[in-house]
């Protein structure tokens, strides 16, 4: 990398020699205007010459004042032009992408401790630009946005109407305005507004310190991994006690598409919005139409945190799980790490040798604490009431999605139970989810 970077410098001081030189071979070799001929014929040719002479001189220095001048405008745009590698070393290399955050709002003047997060960690305005789309039309609402001025850009969902569904459905009507939303709101970021992705939050989730660190690091791995669909900021089973505090930097593959908090690409957007469903659009994302097979990152630590108990979902979760998250606090230099490892062949490979490899146990010795050694050890299921009788007595969510249980990968969940590492895992040999698990 020096030497590439050492040869674009000698090159680019070679442009600037060979450049003044033409000059001054073009002010040299310049014909004479009419009246130099006549002085040079009147027999004052001497003291011509040497005004010829200081006439060169001066518009030498004038050209290589203006190339100065830009030489400093390119020193002083130089950071824009330089990125971390992956390795965390500079380069040279094209502007950094900018990653938009989406927040969508609605009704809560809570919004305010979302926004007020954002700003404080938001290490640029510029490759962090805020968009707040707000439904609903709530006046108070409104008002805090506003109160934000420049450091948002304030978007109205114009279309308030009730939507037309079939009478089963009419409980539901909140979870089709939101899906209305949605879709609107993404129209905006990625069409209107010509970003190529997108961090989506909702209004009702606190974030991290390095919840910009966290997305800016793995945007290149969701660009360049086909089998990467999305990078999410959250962990299901991320309660205290359940995750180890000293892995902040451990970052996971999952089948399950976790949302609050996640980053997608314009060409995602493009495939999805066609079809993109009347409600329940979360749920949707889970189905194997749309996931594809394809995987989203996750962390050990969730950097998110919802406080939002009031909502469509009415608590959903909340009270049980969700309010005992546990929100990072330590900053990871996450685009100073070596990320390689969340590529799709790598990762199968050493997370099911670590998977399978690990102690088999039984849930009587998990249970009453008679685990010998560090961990990890592994916890067989081998069908769905089986999982959810497991996942339950442990603590950690039992729910599935089209068979994929929350923060599975290859059916394998991975969570802390009294400070040892547990895989909660199908036999050797897995190969597909089960749709009928749901």
């Amino acid at each position: 990398m020096l030497r590439k970077r050492g040869s674009a410098i000698l090159f680019g001081v070679f442009l600037f020699v060979a450049w003044n030189a033409i000059v001054v071979l073009y002010l040299w070799g310049r014909p004479l205007s009419g009246r130099e001929e006549r002085e040079m014929d009147g027999g004052r040719g001497g003291a011509d010459l040497a005004g010829d002479v200081i006439h060169m001189a001066e518009a030498f220095e004038a050209e290589l004042e203006m190339q100065r001048k830009i030489l400093l405008q390119i020193q002083g745009h130089r950071s824009l032009w330089e990125q971390p590698n992956e390795n965390g070393a500079s380069r040279i290399g094209p502007p950094q992408v900018v990653i938009p955050i989406l927040v969508i709002a609605c009704n809560r003047v809570t919004v305010k401790r979302c926004l007020d997060k954002l700003l404080e960690y938001r290490p640029s305005a510029e490759l962090y630009p805020i968009i707040v789309s707000q439904d609903c039309g709530h006046a108070e609402t409104a008002q805090v946005i506003g109160s934000y001025g420049s450091q948002v850009t304030h978007l109205k969902q114009p279309d308030l109407s009730d939507i037309a569904v079939r009478p089963e459905h009419k409980k539901f009507q909140g979870y089709y305005k939101i899906s209305r939303h949605y879709r609107w709101a993404l129209n905006q970021v990625f069409n209107s507004l010509s970003h190529s992705s997108v961090v989506i939050v909702e209004d009702d989730l606190e974030v991290a310190p390095d919840f910009f660190e966290y997305f800016r690091s793995l945007h290149p791995i969701l660009k360049s991994d086909r089998s990467l669909w999305c990078v999410s900021a959250w962990n299901d089973n991320g309660r205290d006690g359940y995750v180890d505090p000293g892995k902040a930097d451990l970052l996971y593959r999952t089948d399950f598409f976790p949302g609050l908090g996640w980053m997608m690409l314009k060409e995602l957007w493009v495939e999805l919005e066609p079809k993109w469903p009347g409600a329940f659009w979360d749920d949707w994302m889970r189905q194997p139409d749309q996931r594809r097979d394809r995987a989203c990152i996750r962390p050990e630590i969730s950097r998110t945190l919802t406080f939002g108990r009031k909502g469509v979902s009415l608590g959903q979760f909340y009270d049980k799980y969700l309010r005992y998250i546990k929100l990072n606090s330590e900053f990871v230099p996450f685009t100073k790490l070596d990320l390689a490892y969340l590529k799709e062949e790598k990762y199968k490979e050493i997370f099911e040798k670590q998977v399978y490899s690990a102690h088999l146990v039984k849930y009587e010795e998990v249970q009453r604490g008679q685990l010998k050694g560090a961990g990890p050890f592994c916890l067989h299921y081998s069908s769905k009431d089986g999982f959810k009788v497991l996942a339950k007595n442990l603590g950690v969510m039992e729910d599935l999605k089209s068979g994929v249980p929350r923060t599975g990968y290859r059916g394998v969940v991975s969570f802390l139970s009294r400070g040892r590492r547990i895989f909660l895992a199908p036999p050797p040999g897995w190969s597909k989810y089960d749709p009928t698990w749901s």
